[in-house]
């Protein structure tokens, strides 16, 4: 086994541990601090499979951006209601028995598609290959994207204004 299989499998034992206690954690604060490692962990698995655009994507807007507004949202909700707030797993047999059905099937599909041994070689900076598509062929969308979520901002920021 190799070194990069053994990180594979590593970083997987540790995502389904922490994705686990994310789903069972019944303080919700503590829930939240598992979801940023989860979503740290799946960055690492990214830069595993040479994917460093994604881990970085992954790293900035999930585990940064929306880590930061959940705990943000825990705290003022915490504050304007007085009490703390714990999480419940009311249906844990039904999602146990949902996931493992999906487990079954995902994994009996991939029994039946033949999965490479090795990874083919890039032959691209794949990081540097998305960053000229996005510029290029794709820029009036993500110029659109962009203006969506200013205006998003805009009216979040024009509803958390103290009435007058």
């Amino acid at each position: 086994m190799t070194l990069e299989a053994i990180t594979f499998w590593a970083l997987g034992a540790l995502l389904l541990a922490s994705a686990l206690m994310v789903v069972l954690t019944k303080n919700l604060f503590h829930s939240v601090l598992y979801l940023a490692l989860s979503l740290t962990v799946t960055a690492g698995i990214f830069l595993a499979l040479d994917a460093e655009f994604l881990a970085a994507v992954q790293l900035l807007l999930y585990a940064g951006g929306v880590v930061t507004i959940v705990v943000f949202a825990i705290v003022v909700t915490e504050r304007l209601v007085g009490a703390r707030i714990t999480q419940t797993s009311r249906h844990i047999v039904t999602g146990l028995v949902v996931s493992g059905a999906l487990l079954v099937a995902v994994l009996g599909f991939l029994r039946g598609v033949p999965l490479p041994v090795e990874r083919p070689p890039l032959g691209v900076d794949v990081t540097r290959a998305i960053g000229q598509v996005l510029l290029t062929e794709f820029v009036l969308p993500f110029e659109l994207l962009a203006v969506l979520l200013l205006v998003g901002l805009l009216g979040a920021l024009y509803f958390a204004r103290p009435e007058e």
